[in-house]
């Protein structure tokens, strides 16, 4: 009896095991003998690739600490000579001066206090300018920072092709960083014209993977240093000044130089003609740096760059909406002489 009761046991456990199987098995389930057309729960969809198409804003920024264009380091040479003797700034203010003097007893009596030295005359002018020394070296660093650390803001429009995308990058803008002050500047709007650079191969792959082929990128760059002096260093040290002659001439009372000097060579009566001098004087100076500015731009700074960035969809509409971790590689080249670009990065946004 016990016997029989077990055997029923087990063949009940194995039939409800098969039944449990047949209940679970894909291949025992309906529309499993189809001809594979169906939509079964087998089956799986490719994700949706995404689009790269559309105008993109991005900001690149540039290391030009080892290959910054000689003629640049002379502007600031240029500027910080005001400052660099032990007599300064009433040596360099009489230089100036001097260059603007008829031949006469006036300015074979300046020339002999200069050859003499400068010293009662600098501790009396420094008194009525006593920004003077700070401000131009201030000036002159922060140019040199400007010079060497260049950030551009750009737009690259994406357009579909066969290949991928064809893209036009464009600078439209500069994007300065001095000290705890940062700003953007857009060409346009100092009459500054965009750099465009046409039919720029650009791939992405499946992971999102953005590469933009290598392109040549011709900046004219005395302009865009002109355009970071005159519109954000003057500005942030003098707010009313907005060329380096308004921001000597804040800085230096002629009026009281012309008094002084004459004074000191024994001419009062010359006071106006030193006055006169003094302010045409500092004007050519001013117009010396900016010859300086412009002659850098006689050869044109290009980089040969291409790029590799990470496309992400923030949206999930299967659209691009941000260009991240973007690093740009190739060479500078300033004239002839073409040397590797320090590793510069870019990124950017849908616009």
């Amino acid at each position: 009896m016990q016997t029989t009761t077990r055997l029923a046991l087990i063949l009940a456990l194995a039939l409800g095991a098969t039944t449990t199987a047949c209940a679970t098995d894909p291949a025992a389930m309906g529309g499993g003998d189809d001809d594979g057309g169906g939509s079964g729960s087998g089956s799986s969809e490719q994700p949706k690739p995404l689009d790269a198409t559309g105008t993109f804003a991005m900001h690149s920024t540039f290391d030009l600490a080892t290959n910054m264009p000689g003629t640049a380091g002379s502007v600031v040479n240029a500027i910080i000579a005001a400052t660099d003797n032990k007599d300064d700034p009433t040596r360099w203010i009489v230089d100036q001066i001097l260059v603007q003097l008829d031949d006469g007893p006036v300015k074979s009596g300046l020339q002999l206090l200069r050859d003499l030295g400068v010293g009662a005359l600098n501790n009396e002018l420094l008194k009525l300018m006593p920004d003077f020394v700070k401000t131009v070296v201030k000036v002159g660093n922060d140019f040199g920072d400007l010079a060497k650390h260049v950030g551009l803001n750009e737009t690259l429009v994406l357009t579909k092709t066969d290949a991928g995308y064809s893209a036009v990058h464009s600078v439209v803008g500069v994007h300065y960083k001095l000290g705890t002050q940062e700003g953007d500047l857009a060409l346009a709007n100092y009459h500054v014209p965009s750099v465009v650079v046409s039919n720029v191969g650009v791939t992405m792959d499946v992971t999102g993977q953005l590469t933009i082929a290598a392109h040549d990128v011709p900046l004219a760059y005395g302009q865009l240093l002109r355009l970071g002096l005159d519109a954000a260093i003057i500005p942030l040290i003098d707010p009313s000044a907005h060329t380096l002659n308004d921001l000597v001439m804040h800085k230096v009372d002629c009026a009281a130089v012309g008094d002084a000097v004459a004074g000191a060579i024994g001419f009062p009566s010359a006071s106006g003609t030193i006055e006169d001098a003094c302010v045409v004087g500092l004007t050519g100076a001013s117009n010396f740096v900016y010859s300086k500015i412009d002659a850098i731009d006689a050869s044109a700074l290009k980089f040969s760059i291409n790029g590799t960035a990470r496309a992400v969809d923030k949206t999930a509409d299967h659209k691009i909406d941000a260009i991240q971790t973007g690093t740009w590689a190739g060479t500078l080249a300033y004239g002839s002489t073409p040397t590797p670009l320090l590793p510069a990065t870019f990124f950017g946004e849908r616009q």
